[in-house]
């Protein structure tokens, strides 16, 4: 086969590789840049040089048959390696270069990680950002990310994860609700009404702890929920529950008097502020120094 040859056949492997992983053949055409007759070509020139069926479509879904599985498991790690040579060969030996896709929360991400991406591509001129907003664990390789940033505890996976920081999270309601439902001690919050965090297991069940050390375990009725702090906060502020935020995101609520904090005297347990990344033996360059930069900047701030 001549090098002509060898590459079309690469491009036609590319694309089947993105339509599984992505899901459709939409998803991949967008991502490869070409039109969706372009990509459906391609995976039907692979499946006729191969002759044989690679998936299976319907209007709604697609399915690998299991000539296309062994050809994908065959095939995935081949590329991933073929686009680690060329992404090492671009950027040189400690050259920062290329496209850095990373995604984070989006409260936290445009108050703290944003400002330091900004920096970051200063430093790194040869570098594109492609950042994304998701309130949960995206799949790192179906959405090509090189790292994600998360809040709070992680799920156990097969990616990696290092620790970036923690923070305060706090108890709150608004004056109109606590003259309504008066809370004096832990037990008291069993009677109000609750706005879930709907990415938590237990968004209702906390443990406290308070003076000497002492903990106590709350349980919540669950009224309303919403997927995202900056929601949550909107649905405390209008007296619709009470809620538990990260204290970065409530300062001037407390400062003004728009939110309370509920039982001073005792503590939720901090929460971690994690990177996540591909479980990769070669952790390309640029998400190497992405990560060691906000380790060393996250570390200075108070997000307490």
């Amino acid at each position: 086969m001549n090098r002509i040859a060898l590459s079309t056949q690469l491009h036609r492997v590319q694309t089947f590789l993105a339509v599984v992983e992505l899901g459709s053949f939409t998803k991949a055409a967008d991502y490869l840049s070409i039109s969706k007759a372009m990509a459906s070509l391609h995976v039907k020139a692979l499946e006729e040089v191969l002759a044989v069926t690679l998936l299976l479509r319907s209007t709604r879904s697609i399915a690998l048959t299991e000539a296309g599985q062994d050809f994908y498991d065959a095939f995935k790690e081949l590329v991933g390696q073929l686009e680690n040579k060329f992404d090492r060969a671009m950027q040189g030996r400690k050259r920062i270069a290329g496209t850095l896709r990373l995604s984070t929360t989006g409260e936290y991400g445009e108050r703290f990680i944003l400002p330091l991406v900004a920096k970051f591509a200063q430093q790194y001129p040869a570098l594109s950002i492609r950042y994304d907003t998701n309130s949960s664990l995206s799949d790192l390789i179906a959405e090509k990310l090189d790292l994600v940033v998360r809040l709070g505890s992680l799920a156990d996976s097969d990616f990696k994860s290092r620790k970036l920081d923690d923070y305060n999270i706090l108890l709150v309601a608004s004056p109109a609700l606590l003259k309504k439902h008066p809370v004096r001690q832990p037990a008291d919050l069993a009677q109000l009404p609750w706005i879930a965090n709907s990415n938590l297991q237990s968004p209702t069940h906390w443990t406290l702890r308070g003076p000497q050390n002492k903990t106590s375990e709350i349980k919540g009725s669950a009224a309303h929920q919403a997927n995202t702090s900056a929601a949550i906060r909107l649905m405390a502020l209008s007296s619709m529950g009470v809620a538990v935020l990260p204290a970065w995101l409530i300062e001037q609520d407390l400062h003004s008097g728009a939110l309370q904090q509920l039982l001073p005297g005792y503590n939720l347990p901090r929460q971690s502020i994690s990177v996540v990344f591909p479980n990769s033996s070669h952790l390309p360059p640029k998400t190497r120094a992405f990560i060691d930069f906000l380790s060393r900047h996250l570390g200075q701030r108070r997000t307490g």
